[in-house]
């Protein structure tokens, strides 16, 4: 994991040469391709999406979702509903330019003559643009980070979310294209610097169908052919199929941000007392890897709005200094099926799909296959599955990952009681967006402004 450390330093000097903003200062490239190799720039790219996934915009979703709760300082008052244009400045800024705008210039940078990484930047890309749609809804997609090609894109246009979806599968489906082309066609093939996969580009071509079905299966509400997405989808899976991770090391720059944030501010976050009695009510084998226990010995969660600061603190399995922490797994690809089929009307093959992902997850998560729990909890039959089984499993699969917010927002799975506390503002209502980042709003005058968090976006209303 040495060399996650390097490219940490490299990511930073490469920021530090850009400008502060996104939508400023691209009138020249802050990434000359005659100084950078597509290695490098993939490593960079990779490094910042774990952070993406695994920084603010997560940590505020979980408490959302009530998996984690905020207990102290700026993290209290995310879990009073109390999110402003300034909070997330940072992840948005992240999400662009040291995300999506250096997968525009991977793509640039490796062409025809390197198909793999154009296809690994393009997976990539789609990831990063759905936390950032799913997260703010309309923003910046077909405009961003081409101001290097004049004044005319400094303010880039917002798209529409539905636009923005059908734009991410396009890149899945391009990528996929490119995986299938052989080797012989690459200049040079990604390898090491490919944290993900090591360059396998058959794993890739298998996280890309599984982010198709991700995206399609978002659409429930919009899509009545959204089920049959799903299942076509995932029918391309194969025996190449394995769990895209963000990786991290032991060394201080590389460490696990989940670690990280526990250490530095140890009273911030603590368990939610709804998961972890969730946990406990069925009995679940992964309830000390998910959690820690508290200074009693004992897994508790912190209520909404208690600052119960003695709570248990996130476990071992996500939150120690180099635990990998899912991006796309083939748990959740069982879910989508479940969810899929269930939808379908087609409930034996739905419950079959579901205790299939009970199973993997718990073996996933435990390192054994516990079969007295997915006998005695789990196990469903045609006749007994419900979409809030499947949906409450997932949840509870799912830990510290921001599908769950997606998912909740999109169903109503499961049913949380807002935090009533005396502290909470906005009305008393768990947020279901965040709200334009003030950078946006003083910076680019083709934003679309929307400041009530309260609001669903497209694919939730």
């Amino acid at each position: 994991m040495k060399k996650i450390s390097v490219l940490l330093i490299m990511a930073v000097l490469f920021f530090t040469t850009a400008c502060e903003s996104y939508i400023e200062g691209y009138d020249l490239s802050p990434n000359d391709p005659t100084q950078v190799t597509p290695a490098l720039l993939l490593s960079t790219i990779e490094v910042s999406t774990f952070a993406t996934f695994n920084g603010g915009v997560n940590r505020a979703a979980s408490v959302f979702t009530q998996q984690l709760e905020g207990t102290a300082e700026q993290m209290k008052d995310v879990a009073n509903y109390v999110l402003l244009e300034g909070d997330n400045v940072n992840e948005w800024n992240s999400i662009y330019t040291d995300c999506i705008v250096e997968c525009n210039t991977l793509i640039e940078l490796g062409g025809e003559a390197n198909p793999y990484y154009v296809g690994i930047a393009k997976v990539v890309k789609a990831l990063n643009l759905s936390v950032a749609t799913d997260m703010w809804g309309d923003v910046p997609n077909s405009e961003a980070g081409l101001g290097y090609l004049g004044e005319d894109y400094f303010s880039p246009k917002y798209d529409a979310q539905e636009a923005i979806y059908a734009d991410m599968q396009t890149l899945l489906s391009d990528a996929i294209v490119l995986f299938n082309k052989p080797s012989s066609d690459n200049v040079v093939v990604p390898a090491d610097d490919d944290f993900i996969h090591g360059g396998d580009v058959a794993k890739w071509k298998n996280t890309a169908w599984i982010l198709k079905a991700r995206f399609a299966n978002r659409l429930s509400k919009k899509d009545t052919g959204s089920a049959d997405k799903v299942l076509e989808y995932l029918g391309n899976l194969d025996a190449n199929a394995a769990d895209a991770m963000a990786v991290f090391g032991t060394n201080s720059s590389e460490l696990n941000p989940w670690y990280a944030f526990n250490n530095e501010r140890g009273t911030y976050i603590r368990m939610g007392a709804f998961y972890v009695d969730l946990l406990k009510s069925i009995n679940d084998p992964r309830l000390p890897f998910f959690s820690a226990t508290d200074g009693a010995g004992e897994y508790t969660g912190a209520a909404p709005g208690s600052e119960n600061v003695d709570a248990s603190q996130t476990g071992p399995v996500y939150s120690s200094a180099d635990s990998p922490i899912p991006l796309v797994s083939l748990v959740e690809a069982k879910f989508l099926e479940a969810e899929a089929y269930f939808r379908k009307g087609n409930t034996a093959l739905a419950a079959q799909a579901h205790n299939d992902a009970i199973k993997a997850s718990v073996l996933q998560v435990t390192g054994a296959d516990d079969a007295a729990y997915y006998i005695a909890q789990a196990s469903e039959t045609g006749s007994s599955i419900t979409l809030a089984k499947i949906m409450t499993h997932k949840y509870v699969a799912l830990f510290l990952q921001l599908e769950n917010f997606n998912d909740w927002r999109r169903t109503g799975i499961p049913a949380l009681s807002p935090n009533n506390g005396p502290n909470v503002e906005n009305g008393g209502v768990i947020p279901v967006r965040f709200p334009t980042p003030q950078d946006e709003r003083i910076n680019n005058p083709n934003a679309t402004l929307q400041q009530d968090i309260n609001q669903p976006v497209w694919w939730a209303s």
